[in-house]
Formats: structure tokens, C-alpha cells, sequence
């Protein structure tokens, strides 16, 4: 009966190290696989969500601040108007 829990035991541990063994294979293959694809979408100059929020901010208050400009000069304008 000794013998069974020995060989038991022995394979319980080889399953664990074998489990152990999947894992880091797994977590350098994701590791690797992410390394790729970084440099893959890096040699096709595409932006980040980030560049891209940031970007579309500053167009944003670009296109704001003309609005407001245009209302300006069109208030100018109209006060010049009725004097010429």
C-alpha cells in the first residue's frame, strides 16, 4: 500500500511541476505574441486612443474658438454697417 501513495505522490508531484511548466510557457508566449504585435502596429505609424483622444480635443476647442471668433467679426461688421 505503500508503494501506491509513493507512486501517487511522485505523480501528483510531476503533474504539478508539468502545470507549473504549461504556465510560464503560456505567460512567454503572451508575452512574446504582445511584443509582436506592439511592433507590428508601431511599423504602420497608428496612433494610440490616447494621441488620438488628445488630438481630437484640441480640434474640438480649435473648432470652438472660431465659432467665436466668426460671431465676433460678425457683430463688427454688423455694428460698421449701419454707419458707412
Amino acid at each position: 500500500m505503500q508503494s501506491q501513495n509513493k507512486i501517487l505522490d511522485d505523480l501528483s508531484k510531476l503533474m504539478t511541476n508539468a502545470m507549473g511548466v504549461a504556465q510560464g510557457a503560456k505567460d512567454e508566449a503572451e508575452t512574446a505574441m504582445k511584443g509582436l504585435i506592439d511592433r507590428w502596429l508601431a511599423e504602420r505609424n497608428l496612433v494610440t486612443r490616447e494621441e488620438f483622444d488628445a488630438v481630437r480635443a484640441m480640434a474640438q476647442k480649435a473648432r470652438e474658438e472660431n465659432e467665436a471668433l466668426k460671431a465676433r467679426l460678425d457683430a463688427l461688421e454688423a455694428n460698421r454697417a449701419p454707419s458707412a
